[in-house]
């Protein structure tokens, strides 16, 4: 995990409702509070954070989410297959 922006500002970190729906459905949760389980993700020690354009990209645990980089929304989180795993590592 690198320092930066995102990890700086983790209390502006949030989502909107049709996100919530959208983050459960792609990763199967059944949890009542998803922008925390994405917080204690993004502080994963093994969390790899990378900025491009507007957009923070998060891998842990074998999931992507896409977070907004000016508001902070959450705005997807989804399962990486072996093609997405491979094009992050590059």
């Amino acid at each position: 995990m690198i320092n930066n922006d995102l990890i700086f500002n983790l209390d502006k970190i949030h989502t909107t409702e049709l996100g919530i729906e959208r983050i459960k459905n792609n990763l199967d949760l059944d949890i009542t509070d998803i922008v925390k389980w994405c917080k204690n993700k993004i502080k994963d020690p093994n969390c790899h954070i990378s900025r491009k354009g507007k957009n923070w990209y998060v891998n842990v645990d074998n999931c992507m989410m896409t977070i907004n980089s000016y508001s902070y929304t959450i705005i997807t989180s989804h399962k990486l297959n072996e093609y997405d795993r491979a094009e992050f590592d590059e």
